[in-house]
């Protein structure tokens, strides 16, 4: 098995090999790129600033990182193909760890929002933006990226997935060939579904731009402004009739109480 597989697959080191570090680095422009395209897809008046823009897609180029080294360090532990281990860590992260990201970050926005972080809320970083609360949000992203890939890790413990990797990159010959679909065609596409989704998670969500206060809630000025209005756009007459039932309903109380009879008691 393991000379079959050295004689069709990737060797070992392969992926940290001159060859494919540069189809890394390629991915890597590929993939970021489309998350500039998306901002330049928003509409102009939501469209972030760069600052913004970078501090959002910043938590994703760590995260994405830490979850790239993890998949070439775990693909190196065994002698099986390290390129089709790598595949099959890359497709559960694309698929089982895409739900565990979007379980995480749902869950640490309840509980920020609960404890009333407010400088930990996705997407939220002052006005002026401060760096403080990019640098925590960036740890709490990384934390839900180490949750990640400790599930998927453990779900790989699962006898077999031997055959799955026979069945992916068997039938291709050059180890070259495999390189650069594990490493560069398949990564791109799915990463690039995979930053669109997650950055419209974490990026801040304008339609509560002009109504979120320090505590989180959201509070519209409208009512009570159409009530002032409508006050204020109420004709003359009806204030000298309120003021003038008023003066006539004081003076009734006056009277009322000027009618009633006091008592004395006498012991």
């Amino acid at each position: 098995m393991a000379a079959g597989h050295g004689a069709q697959g990737c060797g070992s080191g392969a992926l940290l090999g001159r060859f494919g570090v540069l189809l890394q680095a390629l991915l890597a422009l590929c993939a970021f790129s489309t998350l500039m395209l998306k901002r330049f897809r928003e509409p102009k008046e939501e469209r972030r600033p760069w600052r913004i823009w970078f501090y959002d897609t910043s938590k994703q180029a760590i995260g994405a990182i830490f979850i790239h080294f993890a998949n070439v360090f775990l693909s190196d532990l065994t002698e099986e193909d390290p390129c089709s281990l790598y595949l099959i860590n890359f497709i559960l992260d694309a698929t089982l760890g895409m739900l565990l990201i979007w379980f995480g970050v749902k869950v640490v926005s309840w509980v920020v929002q609960r404890k009333k972080y407010t400088c930990l809320v996705f997407g939220e970083y002052g006005d002026p933006p401060q760096a403080a609360a990019w640098i925590g949000q960036c740890v709490l992203y990384f934390l839900i990226m180490v949750f990640e890939k400790t599930v998927i890790s453990l779900v790989l413990l699962i006898p077999g997935w031997t055959k799955l990797q026979q069945i992916l990159l068997g039938y291709i010959p050059n180890p070259q060939l495999e390189l650069v679909l594990v490493m560069l065609v398949v990564p791109f596409i799915v990463n690039a579904i995979m930053f669109w989704v997650v950055d419209s998670l974490i990026m801040r969500k304008y339609k509560q731009k002009d109504t979120l206060d320090i505590n989180g809630s959201i509070e519209s000025p409208w009512p009570r402004r159409t009530e002032e209005s409508q006050v204020l756009l109420s004709p003359d007459v009806d204030f000298d009739q309120s003021e003038s039932d008023q003066d006539i309903s004081g003076l009734q109380g006056t009277n009322q109480k000027m009618k009633q009879p006091s008592y004395q008691v006498v012991i």
